[in-house]
């Protein structure tokens, strides 16, 4: 007996009616109707990015046009009670994707992209805006594939400076190897964190005492020094661990 095959999820931002039909943007259609190749009356699953999904059949699936009729619509599910701002020096490659889609994974609630002292990237302009709406879709695809329902946001790159200034969680922690164990067994249960990484480098002295004046406390994560993308993933499964919901 052949295994249904279950709903694909994809993120479109749109309002979920049932009984209303969804005209799906073109990456989704083409992920339905070219890669998958699903026809009319395949069903698939919807998310706004907001936390709403909608449960819906194909009524149109051809290269053109794909539509989606919703037959209900619910809550998400998937959201970790600890809400973590990651803040992540930038990084060269497919590295920084990297991290930003296992943050996703690991429950983030917000990214921002930072330029540190030490970091060798810097975006402006036209680039800047692609390498941004390119960070989004991975956190998108991410939610896809974890079954968030909830999209984190992507925030557009920031000096570190800035970023320290506007943080107000109730947890802060900063990654740096020399600093002593138990930083996290110390702590109540916050609601909210906020987690810095640095670039491959390391941050500079001034950037680590720039956090620590804003109310960052030193997190070390063993012996090993990790690279930039692995940090991040190391890191946030620790707090979900010890705070959240892992």
């Amino acid at each position: 007996m052949k295994t249904p095959t279950k709903a694909p999820r994809l993120f479109v931002a749109a309002d979920f009616t049932v009984g209303g039909d969804v005209v799906l943007p073109e990456g989704p259609a083409r992920h339905v109707a070219r890669v998958l190749r699903l026809s009319p009356g395949a069903p698939v699953v919807l998310f706004d990015g907001h936390g709403r999904i909608a449960r819906a059949l194909l009524v149109e699936a051809d290269r053109k046009r794909v539509v989606a009729r919703v037959e209900a619509v619910e809550a998400g599910r998937g959201e970790s009670p600890l809400a973590v701002h990651l803040g992540q020096a930038i990084s060269k490659g497919d590295r920084m994707d990297f991290a930003i889609q296992k943050a996703v994974e690991l429950g983030v609630a917000a990214i921002t992209p930072l330029y540190t002292e030490h970091g060798d990237v810097r975006l402006k302009g036209e680039r800047a805006a692609k390498k941004l709406a390119h960070w989004q879709a991975v956190a998108a695809s991410a939610c896809e594939q974890c079954g968030r329902a909830t999209l984190p946001p992507v925030h557009p790159p920031l000096p570190l400076a800035r970023w320290l200034a506007d943080r107000d969680e109730a947890l802060r922690l900063v990654l740096h190897p020399g600093a002593a164990a138990g930083a996290l067994g110390q702590a109540e249960s916050p609601a909210n964190a906020a987690l810095l990484i640095g670039p491959e480098g390391g941050l500079s002295v001034d950037d680590l005492e720039a956090a620590f004046s804003s109310g960052f406390s030193p997190l070390s994560l063993g012996p090993r020094i990790l690279r930039t993308e692995t940090a991040p993933v190391v890191a946030l499964s620790l707090l979900q661990y010890r705070f959240g919901d892992l």
